[in-house]
């Protein structure tokens, strides 16, 4: 990674984080965000799990509420999203099961920012400069 490095984090990357899993990056971001879309994955996460796994997620939502600022979906977005999801879909991918994916990678694009995944479906994304951990 380059000096002063921004990322965005992406839902995967969150998770582990909050859960203290290790990352392969030997370089971390001096700076870390996330997208909004992530606390909205999160949320739902909280409202569907079962009893016995809602305080982990609860606990995961909490991580991310307090530790990372979180970027909108607005009208820098909107364009890079319609050429990732075009690309995607040229590509063979499931552009709407994957739309909280593609939303986030768009959100790393309008924002110039690295975007740290474990996704590797992202890994490649025409665009986005993407580092799987």
């Amino acid at each position: 990674m380059s000096v002063a490095t921004r990322a965005l984090l992406d839902t995967s990357v969150v998770i582990a984080l909050a859960r203290g899993e290790p990352l392969a990056l030997p370089d971390p971001p001096d700076e870390a965000t996330i997208s909004v879309v992530t606390l909205c994955g999160l949320h739902r996460g909280v409202l569907v799990a079962q009893a016995g796994d809602r305080a982990a997620r609860l606990a995961v939502l909490a991580y991310a509420e307090r530790t990372f600022k979180a970027l909108t979906v607005d009208e820098r977005v909107a364009p890079e999203y319609g050429r990732i999801s075009e690309r995607a879909a040229e590509a063979g991918r499931d552009v709407r099961r994957h739309l909280a994916d593609l939303l986030i990678a768009a959100t790393a694009a309008a924002n110039g920012l690295l975007l740290l995944t474990r996704d590797r479906q992202l890994d490649g994304t025409p665009g986005v400069e993407t580092v799987l951990v």
